[in-house]
């Protein structure tokens, strides 16, 4: 993938650099530290891996052999090694005596508090491992599970990972056309769901999205529904399908020996989106997967006892999977767990619970710190200056990379300008964090994930598999397996072997999907965007985040989005929307801002840059978590038909208005 010089450039110019001022108790002190470990992971793989696989995993029976590559792209990792992934989250930690120790802490949406520790939600989750063996479902079967961002969510996930069963949660915001494409892709044989959750002050129905799943047929491998009742109207109940979870609990003991599953036992497949429009069911290990959330947890959070870590992601995605249900309680660590929205019931919400449970490690989005920064900009009472968090000593961004003015705002307002940034990237697919930085030792570049964990061997290659020069753009690649690596697409061997390891860069090669440059002096990493959200203007190939990112650094801009849409003349023009921090403009002040802003993009990377058109909007089409749906924008850009499923979208309403405010 070659890239425009002048815009490689662009991205690399940033010049702010800032040395961690924190002093590490668990975690890699220092860079020599760091280098030793990278080294030793090329001087004896297996033993590096090795190595990690025993100090951060109780095996029931220990592993032999480390890696086997003898039918790769199918690596198998600690393959004859016997474990569990609940044991290991919750046993381990009460059998050492510290079983009172808080494991989670809960805030509903409407701020209702429910605290839990490991011998408690032992407790529970055995009783739940209870009821679902009590209703037939065995080691390997498939289970869904779509429930809210809650403690039950959390134990039905450890429940079937107790008995060896294969989880696949669906975000609580899908739509049943979702949900019903899993049940058949997964042959699940149950799913459990609750009555409703509540978001912003709203009841969203979940029961009434299943039974609307399950009404679309072909679903006959499904034997039954497990219900949450969360509300006091309850829901309607299939009889002989149907059963209320309260009641089962509360019969069955809470005792349950461990299923002792293969390091290489499918712990869950999540369902994630396909370049051709079909879900990809990400296929993960038990051993390897659980091994890296909790070596990441330690490496990158520096987590310790005294710490209180919030992860606020959803469990549906794999941040939820890892940050929250698996990682944090493999290190025993305590956890804040949220049910709502960052902005209800004002944007302050976040800044609140920071100060009101001493959070010390906040882990969220760049999409939410974007619209905070909109929200404090308009209204000084829910700044978070007018909170007390100074508790925080470590905060990290996840899901896209963050651009480098809302990552110096969430530097100085949120960190008090203390506390490193962890810019994480990884995927789905590698289980955990691949490139970011570590807490005491790597120093800072707004903007940047810095360097790749050590054992993971990053690099950018073009489009034959050549090594690319230091400042040119390309192909991002891990060169060798990790242990928290997808293992396959599930029921689809030949997709994951395509997709992942393509034969056009000689199948040897993980393809991560994204566009990537490093930096020529730090050789830090600079995540360009993904292959398929980079545009080609008029033989230019540019990077939506870069675009997004020059858009931001404007004054009045608090978000962007930029697509690509066909154009006779360039091949592809880039059509930017752009969501302000003070209201929308009329008339002949919009056409005047909107071309202010395409001259300040041709400034900050060069005139193949300016936006073709520009909309203004007072907010960007986001689901319920907050990712912003660029499909959306993509066919609003071409004035196209939304035949999409729109049924995750958190403000529908603000399609009609991108569609109709084109400068």
């Amino acid at each position: 993938m070659s890239q425009n010089p002048q815009n490689i450039q662009s991205v690399l110019n940033e010049t702010r650099s800032f040395v961690p001022s924190l002093k590490a108790t668990s975690s890699v002190p220092d860079m020599a530290t760091y280098e030793a470990l990278c080294a030793e992971a090329v001087r004896d793989e297996q033993g590096f891996w090795a190595r990690l696989g025993r100090e951060n995993l109780d095996w029931h029976k220990p592993f032999t052999q480390t890696l086997d590559e003898s039918n790769a792209p199918f690596y198998r990792w600690y393959g004859d090694g016997l474990l569990n992934a609940s044991y290991n989250c919750l046993d381990r930690h009460v059998l050492a005596g510290r079983g009172d120790v808080t494991a989670i802490i809960s805030e509903s949406d409407s701020g209702v508090v429910t605290r839990v520790t490991y011998a408690e939600l032992l407790a529970r989750v055995c009783q739940m491992a209870n009821v679902l063996k009590s209703l037939g479902v065995q080691k390997s079967d498939r289970v869904i599970i779509y429930m809210p961002m809650s403690i039950e969510g959390i134990v039905a996930m450890q429940a079937c990972a107790r008995i060896g069963a294969t989880h696949s949660v669906v975000f609580g915001g899908f739509s049943a056309k979702a949900i019903h494409e899993r049940v058949i892709d997964a042959g699940a044989v149950l799913i459990i769901t609750a009555d409703a959750q509540t978001r912003g002050g709203k009841q969203l129905g979940l029961k009434l999205v299943v039974d609307e799943a399950l009404a679309l047929g072909g679903c006959d491998t499904v034997r039954h529904v497990l219900v949450n009742q969360r509300t006091e109207q309850g829901c309607d109940m299939v009889v002989g399908r149907d059963l209320a979870l309260e009641p089962l609990l509360a019969q069955q003991s809470t005792d349950c020996v461990p299923e002792w599953v293969d390091a290489e036992h499918p712990l869950f497949v999540l369902y994630t989106s396909g370049s051709t429009g079909t879900p990809k069911g990400v296929q993960h290990s038990t051993g390897g997967y659980l091994m890296w959330a909790t070596q990441t947890m330690k490496w990158s959070f520096d987590i310790t006892a005294q710490d209180v870590f919030w992860c606020t992601a959803d469990i549906g995605w794999i941040t939820g999977h890892t940050y929250v249900c698996y990682g944090p309680l493999s290190c025993g660590a305590t956890q804040l767990v949220f049910e709502g929205i960052p902005t209800y019931p004002d944007a302050s919400r976040f800044w609140q619970m920071i100060e009101r449970h001493r959070c010390s490690i906040f882990y969220t989005a760049p999409t939410a710190i974007r619209s905070l920064i909109k929200a404090a900009d308009m209204d000084e009472q829910v700044h978070p200056k007018k909170y007390d968090l100074s508790s925080l000593r470590i905060l990290g961004t996840v899901g896209e990379p963050i651009n480098p003015e809302a990552w110096m705002w969430y530097h100085k307002q949120v960190g008090g300008e203390r506390c490193p940034i962890m810019d994480t990237f990884w995927q789905t697919e590698t289980g955990g964090h691949v490139i970011t930085p570590l807490p005491a030792a790597t120093p800072l570049t707004p903007g940047s994930c810095t360097l790749p964990l050590p054992g993971i061997q990053a690099a950018i290659v073009d489009e034959t598999g050549e090594d690319v020069e230091n400042g040119q753009g390309g192909l991002l690649v891990i060169k060798r397996p990790w242990p928290s690596m997808i293992r396959t697409i599930w029921n689809n061997p030949e997709r994951f072997k395509a997709g992942y390891y393509p034969e056009e860069l000689g199948g040897r090669y993980y393809l991560a999907g994204d566009g990537a440059v490093r930096h020529s002096d730090t050789t830090y990493f600079q995540i360009m965007g993904r292959i398929d959200d980079v545009l080609n203007v008029s033989g230019h190939r540019l990077g939506t985040m870069e675009i997004e990112s020059a858009l931001v650094a404007h004054p009045m801009v608090a978000e962007a989005a930029v697509v690509g849409k066909p154009d006779e003349v360039s091949g592809e023009a880039i059509c930017a929307f752009v969501v302000l921090k003070s209201a929308i403009p009329e008339g002949e002040a919009a056409v005047k801002l909107a071309n202010e802003l395409r001259e300040w993009v041709k400034h900050e990377i060069g005139p193949i840059a300016k936006p073709k058109d520009i909309r203004f909007g007072d907010n960007l089409p986001k689901t319920r978590s907050g990712k912003i749906m660029r499909r959306l924008l993509r066919s609003i850009a071409k004035d196209e038909a939304i035949t999409q499923d729109t049924s995750t979208l958190e403000n529908p309403a603000i399609l009609d208005q991108l569609r109709t405010s084109v400068v």
